[in-house]
């Protein structure tokens, strides 16, 4: 078994969570071609080359938590934090290409799925709606709400009558995918429900939860039938074996293992991790699991006997989503990277370059008292997810800052603001910024999918709107200020 060397990984969904809950322009929907990073002079150059290669899905404009494989349609999806799902058809493994880009979510996208059966697609994520979107067509056909969390998982069941979902609200929902009508509403759970995994025959649903139990509930009536597995530690993540009454699971712990659906037993143990277990991915041929850790490591094991076969290590992880590409010699990782990451699994290659860039652009720290270079990191870390500075930025969850200071509020064209946003009286210059930060936008500007943000220090509001007045935020539209020092790079 080779693995890659390991480097420190001092943040885990702490960093993610952090880094995309702060940005500059308020706005109430989802974003408009990729742009690496401005303001990161510290990140290498060649990064954009590195991630389009190998297969890579090369084309989010934020972090991707999810990633789903039709083996049968050789179809990947994958959900970012920008607002996105993506459908890619890797027929030809090394050249992706991208067949449509469904970016009408009101949230980041935490989870995507297939439909038997069926060129349709689902996403959901923190706008707590299911959607269920049309591959060929583009459009959403159908829209499912009641959660009132986000939602973090998705799963359907294998004749394609129903969907489930998976939410922090401490339930867990079943959708008809036939009728188009919300199904039973399953409770019970003492702590967010963060998977879901229907049986073999479609007849019970299996709920994983941060409470530490696993649940079964009959679908038709969401009738609560029995605990299956009670652990010690917060389940992340769930799913069903094939052809077998088992179910794997990832725990908060680090922990892996499969469990005796029938008996509740433990049947395996697979490993450990120095960080919790955030993603799974089974295959029926050639019969594997993959694990996924929060310090990037990915684990594959045999199904017949549970014993581990290759290992790869991205020292710069997480890894928040995994699927098996078809045929199962690769596997599709998403993590912290604006792309999803193609390894190889069998044969082994003599070297593999990690393909993540570190630090990204929303990892930089700042080593001098100038507030300019100060200002340069706040921007890195709380806004560069969600807002690039460029005139014609788009794939981020947020509008582009470019021009910012002078334009009134919820005025950049071909952005969909919310109608709350377009009746406020606010035109962007330093006072309202700092004021922006200083107050909430909670508080601010009523009505924003600005994530929850304060900066209580006036020394770094300060210098965030030093560095903006030297980038094109401060464009008239017909120059761009230190445009030499914004040039997007990875």
């Amino acid at each position: 078994m080779r693995v890659q060397p390991r480097a420190a990984f001092a943040t885990l969904v702490a960093l993610a969570s952090a880094c995309v809950c702060a940005s500059l322009a308020v706005a109430g929907g989802q974003p408009a071609a990729p742009d690496p990073a401005e303001g990161a002079s510290a990140v290498t150059t060649d990064s954009a080359d590195r991630s389009a290669g190998r297969g890579n899905l090369v084309g989010h404009g934020g972090p991707v938590k999810s990633v789903a494989a039709d083996s049968a349609q050789n179809l990947v999806l994958t959900g970012s934090f920008d607002y996105a799902m993506m459908v890619w058809d890797v027929t030809d493994a090394e050249a992706p290409r991208q067949l449509v880009r469904l970016d009408e979510h009101d949230g980041a996208v935490n989870a995507t799925a297939f439909v038997p059966g069926a060129r349709l697609a689902l996403a959901s994520g923190d706008d707590a709606a299911l959607s269920v979107w049309n591959i060929d067509s583009g459009t959403r056909e159908h829209r499912f709400e009641g959660h009132t969390a986000k939602v973090v998982d998705i799963a359907v069941s294998e004749d394609g009558a129903w969907a489930a979902t998976a939410s922090w609200d401490r339930s867990a929902r079943l959708w008809s995918l036939r009728e188009n009508k919300a199904g039973p509403v399953l409770d019970g759970h003492k702590g967010p429900v963060n998977a879901v995994a229907f049986s073999a025959d479609g007849a019970h649903l299996f709920t994983a939860s941060y409470d530490g139990m696993i649940r079964m509930f009959a679908t038709a009536t969401g009738e609560f039938v029995r605990p299956v597995y009670k652990h010690g530690w917060g389940i992340n993540v769930l799913k069903r074996l094939p052809e077998a009454d088992q179910l794997v699971f990832g725990a908060l712990n680090g922990t892996a293992a499969v469990v005796d659906i029938a008996t509740g037993d433990k049947v395996a143990d697979l490993g450990e991790s120095d960080r919790p277990i955030l993603a799974l991915a089974v295959t029926r041929q050639p019969g594997l699991i993959a694990t996924g850790g929060g310090d990037g490591s990915v684990r594959v094991f045999r199904l017949g006997d549970f014993q581990p076969i290759e290992e790869y290590q991205n020292p710069y992880g997480p890894a928040w989503g995994l699927a098996f590409a078809p045929g199962g010699a690769a596997l599709y990782l998403a993590g912290l990277d604006d792309f999803v990451t193609r390894w190889i699994v069998t044969p082994r290659e003599p070297f593999e370059p990690i393909d993540s860039p570190f630090p990204r652009r929303f990892q930089l720290t700042a080593d001098s008292d100038d507030p300019v270079e100060m200002g340069r990191a706040h921007f890195a870390r709380k806004c560069s997810v969600c807002h690039t500075l460029n005139r014609d930025g788009k794939n981020r969850a947020g509008p582009t800052l470019y021009g910012l200071f002078g334009r009134r509020i919820a005025t950049l064209p071909g952005y969909p603001y919310s109608e709350s946003l377009k009746k406020l009286d606010i035109v962007w210059n330093e006072e309202t910024v700092a004021r922006l930060f200083e107050l909430g936008p909670e508080n601010f500007t009523p009505g924003s999918k600005m994530p929850l943000q304060k900066m209580t220090d006036k020394s770094q509001r300060d210098a965030l709107i030093a560095y903006l007045k030297t980038t094109p935020a401060a464009a008239s539209g017909k120059d761009d200020p230190a445009d030499h020092d914004n040039k997007e790079r990875n």
